[in-house]
């Protein structure tokens, strides 16, 4: 936990008092969106470099995944949560990204802002992936979009890619990956190391829901990669699908089974 240390003055004693704060106070001074976005520092570490999984909380996301999980939701809300919860979840991603000092002329006179040092790659594992794409754009409108294919093979349940696109300044920029579902990790970690191999450089991972299982396969094959998620779950069934969680993503969003 961080510690932080307010030097304040005590008049009635002429001494110095210090005040130890949370790791909410320390970051709230430094991060102006932790008024709507909260990091809890609880969140399981599951690797030594751990420190990049990023739990995003929020009283908006936890009732959209509420409804989420019903099993009678509907396609078209489904889609829409999902979507809602990618919205919220797109802030917080982005909070961190680097930036360069730009000059401005606004109407009154020249000024110093600030612009993205990179341009941003969005990249969803198809299919489910897609269903969060929508959520990010409406933020990054002129975000490029990357795309890579994977399906689970539902014996061995590992990862087979069949489709890669992606533009050319894959390498410069920073790249988020969006899929629905973390569970044993096998097409993240694919997904990741193929974009590492065209180039790709500055990583970032996005989920709504997490398996313990799949966060730790993350850390260890790509402990460099930051890990975005709004839910951990429990664990996986013998099949692979996360407990609670909630179903097939990619049925769910597009109406099939």
């Amino acid at each position: 936990m961080f510690v932080l240390s307010v030097f304040m003055p005590n008049s009635s004693s002429g001494k110095s008092n210090y005040i130890y704060g949370g790791a909410s106070v320390f970051l709230r001074l430094i991060f102006p969106l932790f008024d709507y976005f909260t990091l809890v520092p609880s969140a399981p570490r599951f690797h030594a470099n751990a420190i990049l999984n990023h739990y995003i909380q929020h009283p908006v996301i936890e009732d959209r995944l509420a409804r989420l999980r019903q099993r009678d939701c509907p396609t078209p809300k489904f889609r829409q949560y999902v979507k809602e919860v990618s919205q919220l979840m797109a802030p917080y991603v982005t909070a961190n990204l680097l930036t360069l000092p730009v000059e401005v002329e606004t109407p009154m006179e020249i000024t110093t802002g600030r612009k993205l040092a990179r341009e941003l790659v969005l990249v969803p594992i198809l299919r489910a992936g897609l269903g969060m794409l929508d959520g990010f754009m409406g933020l990054l409108p002129d975000t490029s979009v990357a795309h890579i294919g994977l399906v689970r093979d539902e014996q061995s349940l590992e990862p087979d890619c069949y489709y890669f696109k992606a533009p050319d300044h894959l390498p410069d920029a920073d790249v988020l990956v969006l899929d629905p579902m973390l569970a044993t990790g096998g097409s993240a970690c694919a997904a990741i190391a193929e974009l590492k191999k065209q180039g790709a450089r500055h990583l970032h991972f996005v989920c709504m829901v997490a398996a313990p299982e799949g966060l730790g396969a993350m850390n260890a094959e790509h402990p460099d990669v930051p890990v975005y998620y709004s839910a951990l779950d429990n664990r996986l069934n013998e099949q692979g699908y996360i407990l609670p969680g909630l179903g097939d993503a990619g049925d769910r969003i597009f109406g099939t089974s």
